[in-house]
């Protein structure tokens, strides 16, 4: 009874593992029928994925509440990259383009910032008026980004290409270092730099809706990793799937890009936005700040060593529009989050600053 039980609630689960066994029987048959039903497959593919998140930021979140931040949203968006990150190296095993991995970084950029804390700003300032949350952890995660972009995806445009090994190695060093010193600042002595003391009955109301999670800790972690594993098996067939779809049909590069960001943060949007509609903005800043980050910091040093691994660079260098497109981010980012307080205007700047990168999308730039 008990096993029945824990499979209803694990029911995208259960049903990513079916989608997994047919995609598995079916693949050949669907590739030898076509463009459009490799599409359709493809569609079906993203939506489990998409579903499958959701279980895994689920017990990520419970996890999140029962934990505290910083170390909760820490657990989401580490969940989020690890899937990122495993579609990315699956497809990129493939016939992808070498711009794969930068557009993707750079989609998850504009989908984190823009997008998460954007429309979570402005619908949370719509409600509650002004937001608090800890100034200093929008000012951490701001210069950290800046730095890693810059060092990751703005200087390769200066490396010469038969260099481009040396950097890549450095790069991986620098990132892992970064990283390194990061994490010891928010589980260490200045995690007080990514938290925020609410009131004692929002507190309670984290506590009853923890109590009423499914599930020990030990569960959470158990259905997290198994979620992570059908994940990576699903996106391997969608990626053969939208490879053959998607071929000669003249669609930007740019749009396998926004579909690997979106389905890393499907389950990050839905947290930020809840966090943002109970007024408890510190959450959303870290989810969409922090997921932003460990885009960054933690998928480039893996795709550099696959790089380096395979003797294939990829292509790192952001484009013109790109750059821009990141600095005007990051600099909106970092006078909106310089006060400890957010509001509709600053959200709604965001949000436009997202649909501006979803247009030049759409125009193939």
């Amino acid at each position: 009874m008990a096993i029945a039980s824990r499979l209803k609630d694990e029911k995208y689960l259960v049903l990513a593992l079916l989608v997994g066994i047919a995609a598995y029987a079916s693949e050949h048959t669907i590739m030898a029928m076509g463009r459009g039903p490799a599409l359709v497959a493809a569609a079906a593919l993203v939506a489990t994925i998409v579903l499958a998140s959701m279980r895994v930021a689920h017990h990520a979140e419970l996890l999140a509440i029962k934990v505290g931040d910083p170390y909760g949203t820490m657990i989401l968006t580490l969940s989020a990259v690890a899937v990122e990150v495993i579609i990315l190296a699956i497809m990129m095993s493939g016939e992808s383009s070498p711009t794969l991995v930068r557009d993707t970084i750079y989609a998850a950029l504009m989908l984190d910032i823009n997008g998460i804390l954007g429309l979570a700003a402005l619908l949370g300032g719509l409600k509650h008026g002004e937001q608090p949350y800890n100034d200093n952890s929008g000012k951490t995660y701001g210069v950290m980004i800046l730095t890693a972009m810059g060092i990751s995806m703005i200087v390769p445009e200066f490396v010469p290409d038969d260099k481009w090994h040396y950097y890549s190695a450095f790069t991986i060093v620098a990132m892992i270092a970064l990283y390194g010193l990061f994490l010891r600042m928010q589980v260490g002595q200045h995690s007080y730099f990514f938290s925020y003391s609410y009131p004692r009955s929002e507190k309670r109301k984290d506590a009853t809706d923890t109590e009423h999670g499914e599930g020990s800790t030990a569960e959470s972690i158990v259905v997290i990793l198994i979620g992570v594993v059908l994940i990576g098996l699903l996106a391997e067939f969608m990626s053969s799937f939208m490879n053959e779809g998607l071929k000669d049909l003249g669609a930007p590069v740019a749009l396998t890009a926004i579909v690997v960001a979106a389905i890393s943060a499907a389950p990050e949007i839905l947290t930020a936005l809840r966090a943002a509609l109970r007024n408890r903005m510190q959450a959303t800043v870290n989810i969409a700040m922090g997921a932003s980050l460990s885009t960054v910091i933690l998928t480039v040093p893996v795709m550099e060593g696959i790089a380096l691994y395979t003797g294939q660079p990829f292509v790192m260098a952001m484009t013109p529009v790109q750059t821009v497109m990141v600095t005007i981010t990051l600099i909106a980012a970092a006078i909106n989050l310089n006060d400890g307080e957010t509001n509709a205007i600053e959200g709604m700047t965001h949000f436009i600053l997202f649909t501006t990168f979803l247009m030049l999308t759409f125009l193939g730039l």
